[in-house]
């Protein structure tokens, strides 16, 4: 045998052995894809399936427009204790609810807002949760009483009818799943100012840093009687602070990236987890994505502000600063910076002409002959046969809707009026709706305007705006030291 024939055949085993070696890993890549697949889609599958879900659709009152974009999501967490009855069936059963939040998620997903109220509040409810009774027949009752006599249903209608939010979903947590979610972290750090020894929560503590456990950290966000001036006031603050604690955790020890971790904290929490129907998986994984990229300094907790209640000073009312909060979140604007900037200060330009808008114009104000006047100047520039109508309500400032698909002919509107504020209202099939309140300012020329005569000259003015209660609010920001 040749020199030239040996390294021919060495050439060809070393070629045979990078295929083999090449087949082997392919076909390993190709098992480990499998097996990720499989157990993702396990995962998927066994997540899923923890979560309970209950239609309550057909049990709600009268409701409020649907708003396109925020979402506001109601969060019980319920004092049904570990093994008692099913979690499910136990929503119309008498469980009471221990703490009752509404998490706001703002259009752009760059802002959520988490209100508490407190449990003690004394608010106006459909007696006996028979939500067919008219608004104007509803009575005063305790909050916590909606979800013990008449389950989530009756707390949506309750929160609907007193804040005029939509409730887009609602989500049930026990306190086995809070526990459990705790020890999926691996302990949440807690900061005391004082010793905490409360028996009932089976709960001890010197003042200073700790990082709670699960059993703990149920007890320390439930003490109560033990624990300052023993209101529920002073529970909300610990609990709020102990759930900015729980999202500094989760991104400082990166959930996210550790499968393991995530998989161990989403099993837990969807075991004690109870939805609408709409609710599940798929959607929240929809929301996590769409504000994945919120810092969490724009993730912020408050209290509905609250004022004595007169008849049980055991009791709270909701203050008039209340309203002016959920007027805040109706409006999708954050508490505490003021109105977002006005569509007539858009940079966008306009793109639809007002010669193919159809507009209504509703004078909500006392004074006589202001739509008129309105319609005219909106008219010599371009705007065809504007309508007029009257409202009973009294707001303050311009408000423009629009129907489904008809945001860029509102903008075009809303820009003749300085701080407009532009709403979508499902239920307007055609055309925009101008509504005039107190301090309405007078039409200006819009950038698309059509013809050339001049804006007539206003003669008659709105009344001056109300003013508006400023809230009276602390919030409470995701990012602050968890000693503050």
């Amino acid at each position: 045998m040749t020199d030239a024939t040996r390294r021919e055949r060495a050439e060809s085993h070393a070629l045979e052995h990078n295929h083999r070696r090449r087949r082997r890993i392919v076909a390993g890549i190709g098992v480990l894809v499998l097996v990720v697949t499989l157990g993702l889609g396990f995962a998927w599958w066994r997540l899923n399936g923890n979560i309970v879900r209950v239609d309550v659709s057909e049990n709600l009152g009268d409701r409020p427009s649907e708003p396109k974009g925020p979402l506001n999501i109601l969060l019980i967490g319920s004092d049904n204790r570990e093994g008692e009855g099913v979690l499910g069936e136990s929503l119309t059963s008498g469980a009471r609810s221990d703490t009752t939040l509404i998490a706001h998620v703002s259009a752009d997903r760059e802002h959520v807002t988490v209100v508490s109220i407190p449990r003690d509040s004394m608010v106006q409810a459909p007696p006996n949760c028979t939500n067919s009774v008219p608004k104007d027949q509803w009575v005063e009752t305790q909050w916590n009483a909606a979800f013990a006599v008449g389950g989530p249903a009756c707390l949506i209608t309750t929160i609907e009818g007193n804040t005029g939010l939509f409730i887009n979903h609602f989500a049930v947590v026990d306190f086995r799943g809070f526990r459990d979610m705790v020890d999926a972290l691996g302990g949440v750090p807690i900061c005391t100012r004082e010793p905490i020894d409360d028996p009932k929560a089976g709960l001890q503590l010197t003042a200073g840093t700790h990082v709670l456990d699960g059993e703990q950290a149920l007890g320390y966000v439930r003490a109560r009687k033990t624990l300052g001036d023993g209101s529920d006031l002073g529970r909300i603050e610990r609990q709020q602070a102990f759930l900015a604690s729980v999202v500094q955790e989760a991104t400082r020890t990166s959930l996210l990236l550790r499968p393991d971790k995530l998989f161990g904290f989403l099993n837990a929490a969807t075991q004690s987890l109870t939805t609408d129907a709409d609710f599940g998986l798929g959607t929240m994984r929809g929301l996590a994505t769409s504000v994945k990229s919120i810092g969490i300094k724009n993730v912020a907790f408050l209290t509905v502000p609250i004022k004595e209640y007169a008849p049980d000073p055991n009791r709270v009312a909701w203050a008039p600063e209340a309203e002016a909060l959920w007027q805040t979140l109706r409006d999708d604007e954050v508490v505490g910076q003021g109105p977002s900037t006005s569509p007539s200060a858009d940079p966008e330009p306009l793109t639809v002409s007002p010669t193919e808008i159809a507009v209504e114009v509703v004078n909500a104000t006392e004074v006589r002959a202001l739509a008129g006047q309105v319609a005219a100047a909106l008219e010599v520039q371009g705007f065809p046969d504007v309508q007029l109508s009257s409202s009973a309500a009294r707001p303050n400032g311009v408000v423009v809707e629009y129907g489904p698909g008809q945001k860029e002919a509102a903008r075009t509107v809303a820009a003749a009026f300085k701080s407009a504020k532009l709403r979508e209202n499902a239920q307007l099939s055609t055309g925009v709706r101008v509504t005039l309140g107190a301090g309405a300012p007078a039409v200006r020329e819009i950038a698309n305007r059509t013809g050339s005569s001049p804006i007539p000259s206003p003669t008659i003015t709105a009344p001056p705006a109300e003013p508006t209660p400023t809230p009276t609010i602390t919030a409470r920001t995701a990012d602050q030291d968890i000693c503050s």
